[in-house]
């Protein structure tokens, strides 16, 4: 009894604690539209209702879904990763990654905004199944180069060479769109899930480099969907490039404000329920394979994905139906102000605050200062994701207006990435790397895409070519500044080296 009441207020805990996590992801950009709307874009007092329930779903919604996440998908991962691996037999593991990756993908809540976008160019399962294939076929190059013990930094060499030689050869309306795709693919179901077969794998060696080596797998995971885009770029080659029209929504009373939440609710509840069933399916049938789970442990798995279900429901619904107007009626409203250049502050303010907000990036801290054995302060590392995040989005903002092609800017970023990844640590490209699916999280796709979006077509320029491509500026930071720290890390440890050597007392000579 007493047991029972314990564990219900363990979860009421846990609850609170991921709304909390979640309601400082959101807050930011309440705020920030508040005081948008308190001065150059007054919104109609039935619109701006629309939001703030979208924004109290959302909160909601990334509360509960990071927790289901947690406690289902994570343990769904390391489940069919540790099972898979103990085989060891190739022929078997290769087709199983393959699967995973893609179901995966396809679930994912920030790939299916960017899909919702693109409905009326590139039909949404046709999107959503061709980057599913990616990260599938890059999950298997993942597993391959641990377990043949390749350099990480040679395989972002040749792939990211090949990126961007195939860029120049897909119609450029694609070029940015295949960029955001690497971004918003690896989201809150495919790291925690990639993560663990990662952990996994490495965990079967027992060398030196297993640890360096478990990092890495979300940055190959990132280079399949910009592969993808390209080739549907090449395949359907169209003359114009069309995105969802996004109205607001304005009502006029109570009553018509959750009308329009209950219209639009049944098609996410049969969204999402297609985008898990097969990750469920496989689990189940696989579990007949694996080894055997107990009842305790499948019972927090199928409170976990009925959390996952229903927060990513609400999440959906909220950002859908509240943000995504909202964002796309600012963008357009600042795009037509004489001084629509003001964008790009707000763009660098909106950037600092929501990737400090953002669940995965206080992993991420975390995880740095244990390596680094705090060497790089947490401190240090959060502001210099914000400010490098904040100069991205304010970049991203500029780019839109002056019109200026997307590969000026991320071929110098990533030539710059690529060369820091012959002398920094190993470890730090890997996580570099994996950090920019990290930066780029539900805000970047459910509020800073709409906002370029609007802005673009406001200011007249062209969606596909000016438009998109704002994910990708947030997920190119990382590349960057994680790298620097690796090398100051790097450079602190030498220090550190020859201080010792210069302590040192004198042999004494007999």
């Amino acid at each position: 009894m007493f047991d029972h009441k314990a564990k219900l207020r363990a979860r009421r805990i846990i609850i609170a604690d991921k709304i909390k996590e979640a309601c400082a992801s959101v807050m930011p950009i309440v705020a920030i539209v508040l005081v948008l709307c308190a001065t150059i874009v007054p919104l109609e007092s039935g619109t701006f209702l629309v939001f703030l329930l979208g924004a109290f779903l959302a909160i909601v919604g990334i509360g509960l879904f990071t927790l289901g996440a947690d406690s289902a998908m994570t343990e769904i991962g390391e489940y069919i990763g540790t099972s898979t691996m103990r085989t060891k037999k190739v022929w078997l593991i290769v087709p199983i990654f393959f699967v995973v990756g893609v179901m995966i993908t396809v679930a994912e809540p920030d790939l299916q905004l960017l899909a919702t976008q693109l409905s009326e160019t590139v039909n949404n399962w046709v999107l959503l199944i061709s980057v599913g294939i990616g990260v599938g076929l890059f999950l298997v190059v993942a597993f391959l180069r641990i377990l043949l013990k390749i350099k990480l930094k040679w395989i972002l060499l040749i792939f990211y060479t090949a990126v961007f030689i195939m860029s120049f050869f897909v119609p450029q309306s694609f070029v940015p769109l295949a960029f955001d795709s690497g971004g918003v693919t690896t989201g809150p179901i495919s790291v925690p899930v990639i993560i663990s077969i990662g952990t996994g794998i490495a965990a079967l060696r027992s060398d030196g480099t297993a640890e360096e080596d478990s990092f890495g797998l979300t940055a190959l995971c990132s280079i399949g969907p910009i592969l993808a885009v390209m080739i549907l770029g090449l395949i359907y080659n169209p003359e114009s490039f069309k995105i969802a029209e996004s109205t607001t929504v304005t009502v006029l009373d109570s009553k018509e404000l959750f009308i329009a939440y209950g219209q639009a609710l049944p098609i996410y509840l049969e969204e999402v329920a297609i985008g898990l069933a097969p990750i469920l399916a496989f689990f189940i049938v696989f579990r007949f394979f694996g080894s055997k789970i107990d009842s305790h442990e499948m019972i927090k798995i199928g409170i976990g994905v009925v959390y996952t279900y229903v927060g990513l429901v609400m999440f959906l619904l909220g950002v859908n139906v509240g943000f995504f107007p909202v964002g796309t009626y600012i963008g357009e409203t600042i795009g037509k102000l004489p001084y629509n250049w003001i964008m790009i502050f707000i763009g660098f303010i909106i950037g600092f605050f929501v990737v400090a907000a953002e669940p995965a990036v206080h992993v991420l801290k975390n995880k740095v200062f244990e390596i680094t054995a705090g060497a790089i302060p947490q401190k240090a590392l959060s502001l210099s994701l914000m400010i490098g995040v904040g100069v991205s989005v304010g970049l991203a903002m500029m780019r839109i207006i002056l019109q200026i092609p997307i590969l000026y800017f991320l071929i110098p970023a990533y030539l710059i990435s690529l060369t820091l990844m012959f002398v920094v640590p190993e470890m730090f490209t890997g996580i570099a790397f994996d950090s920019g699916g990290v930066a780029s999280g539900a805000m970047t796709a459910g509020f800073v895409l709409p906002l370029a979006l609007g802005l673009c077509r406001a200011s007249g320029g062209d969606i596909a070519t000016d438009g998109f491509g704002v994910v990708a500026f947030v997920a190119m930071t990382p590349l960057i500044t994680l790298q620097i720290l690796g090398l100051v890390f790097k450079l602190k440890r030498i220090r550190a080296e020859k201080s010792a050597e210069t302590d040192e007392p004198d042999e004494i000579i007999d």
